[in-house]
């Protein structure tokens, strides 16, 4: 027998996956929650399949309902789409965007630049997973991510986003107080900052390799924001971003001359969720965020 579906119902699997608690859902949907609960259980039963886990915390996802949440959402933007040209108006841009970023860009760029997004995407919901590694948008754990690397793999699409530099920072007074640095092999007598070797889960991020045979660092994280503050704190000298240290005017740059490392920053969202207007719009306020001199 053919299962018929009804769009309503795909809806509510939308409405909830965005706002997990059904209270919530019945909120943004104008409709009880015992009503939402019923429907999405008659759709689980006519399709054979759970769609959600009842957790205390909400309803979350199971694989099979991330893969209907992504299809429909693209009917929904195309449902959007028509109704924009039948009414000659802008439809306001509605749901969630999981983007995932390295912690020093998500923390010291984009995070403060938040409340700029909102007030020009008041209807998306933005989930910023900043941290050390990856979020990998093959496996859906983000719809889009800025990586270090371009995949080569996936079905994925990927740009260019940006370059940036990193150089050798310290305190003045950790530069005041310590051995000058004038050539390479003074940095032998210093701490050195840096990642944990085992720990580092680019090769992009095996800086000191290439800054000289033989260099290591001796105080190590596997966060950059605590290489920042081991930095900060004039415990030694670290690779950083420009883009992160410039914030603070106590570190300086160290043989800017000799030490000069370029990276690139690349944008990669899942080819399922490409073409919807709100992941668009989260990738043009990361263009206007980081333009060449950010």
């Amino acid at each position: 027998m053919q299962t018929k579906l009804h769009w309503d119902d795909i809806r509510f699997v939308l409405e909830v996956s965005r706002h997990p608690k059904l209270t919530k859902a019945a909120q943004h949907s104008g409709q009880d929650a015992s009503t939402i609960s019923r429907r999405l259980k008659r759709l689980e039963g006519e399709l054979g399949i759970l769609l959600f886990e009842r957790t205390r915390h909400g309803h979350v996802l199971t694989p099979e309902g991330q893969e209907i949440v992504h299809k429909a959402e693209v009917i929904e933007q195309k449902i959007h789409e028509v109704v924009s040209l039948s009414e000659r108006t802008e439809t306001q841009l509605t749901g969630k965007v999981r983007l995932g970023v390295t912690e020093g860009l998500g923390t010291s760029v984009i995070a403060p630049a938040i409340a700029d997004f909102l007030k020009a995407y008041p209807g998306i919901d933005l989930d910023l997973i900043a941290m050390s590694g990856f979020a990998n948008v093959s496996r859906r754990e983000a719809d889009m991510a800025i990586m270090l690397a371009r995949p080569q793999t996936g079905r994925l699409r990927v740009r260019k986003l940006t370059d940036y530099t990193l150089r050798l920072y310290a305190t003045l007074d950790y530069q005041a107080r310590m051995p000058a640095v004038t050539t390479l092999d003074d940095l032998q007598k210093h701490a050195l900052i840096g990642y944990v070797d085992e720990m580092i889960y680019s090769p992009q991020l095996r800086y000191y390799d290439e800054v000289a045979p033989g260099l290591s660092p001796r105080l190590c994280s596997p966060s950059i924001v605590a290489q920042l503050e081991m930095t900060r704190a004039s415990a030694g000298i670290a690779i950083l971003p420009d883009f992160m240290a410039r914030r603070f005017p106590d570190l300086q740059p160290i043989l800017p001359d000799e030490v000069s490392i370029e990276r690139t920053f690349w944008l990669v969202t899942h080819e399922d969720v490409a073409s919807l207007s709100r992941i668009r719009a989260v990738s043009e306020f990361l263009d206007r965020l980081l333009k060449p001199d950010f």
